[in-house]
């Protein structure tokens, strides 16, 4: 019995994989054949469906931009590097985008140290950085029987350097890991929705207004108050917006 319930989940997976990939084909047709809003339909329907991919997103942000979205296509352009933060194509077509905002917002200088260790921690995800460290470990196992079990003093010298090398790398690697994870964690950032919004300096429509932000515009969520978002830009500003106004990531 429990092997016919484990086949039927698995032709459940099966058929629902199938499924996505001719929705994504559907939806690729219609963004060639140049119906840009059939297709982001077409495309937000398999994210109903709970499925997700790079890119399923990179090609919600290429039809949004097709369509002068500006704000939706930085948004799935971002949500498409979360999943893979070194593909070129939505780095580039990203920077397309961000060229039509309004806003120009400049950032704090960071110190040198900061921007390295930040730099290293956005090569892979927190799961890549996992992976990268559980294979160093099984890498560090592996040449340190080797290093015991070799005749020459030469390999056993290579065995021994190499094991402790990547056993460091491993030890970095979680480092990293960690870094990341706090990283997503107490960063939540989102994307500016309306075309213009004015930002108040306290959570309700009678406070003062501080600045505006138009379509776009990348920002950071610190706060959530009722049906208001206290935000912070690179250059420091802070201030609060209607949540209908942006979009997290």
């Amino acid at each position: 019995m429990k092997q016919f319930v484990q086949i039927l989940v698995f032709l459940a997976f099966v058929l629902g994989f199938s499924q996505g990939t001719e929705k994504f084909q559907r939806a690729n047709a219609l963004y060639q054949q140049g119906k840009y809003q059939e297709a982001i339909d077409a495309y937000k329907s398999i994210l109903d469906a709970g499925q997700e991919s790079v890119s399923l997103y990179y090609n919600l942000g290429n039809a949004h931009y097709k369509l002068s979205n500006v704000g939706p296509s930085i948004y799935y352009y971002e949500k498409g590097l979360e999943l893979a933060p070194n593909d070129e194509d939505i780095k580039n077509n990203l920077v397309f985008a961000q060229n039509a905002t309004i806003d120009a917002i400049d950032s704090i200088p960071e110190g040198f140290v900061s921007s390295m260790l930040r730099k290293i921690t956005s090569l892979f995800t927190f799961d890549g950085w996992a992976w990268v460290s559980v294979a160093c470990m099984i890498l560090f196992v592996i040449l340190f029987i080797l290093y015991y079990t070799a005749n020459l003093s030469s390999r056993k010298r290579l065995f021994f350097v190499g094991s402790w090398v990547v056993f460091l790398i491993g030890i970095f690697g979680v480092f990293f890991a960690f870094s990341q994870y706090n990283s997503v964690q107490n960063n939540q950032f989102a994307i500016i929705f309306a075309q213009e919004t004015t930002i108040k300096s306290e959570p309700n429509l009678r406070s003062e207004d501080v600045f505006q932000l138009h379509e776009g515009t990348k920002v950071k969520v610190t706060e959530t108050v009722n049906n208001w978002k206290k935000i912070r830009l690179t250059d420091g500003k802070i201030g609060w917006i209607p949540s209908e106004d942006l979009r997290e990531l």
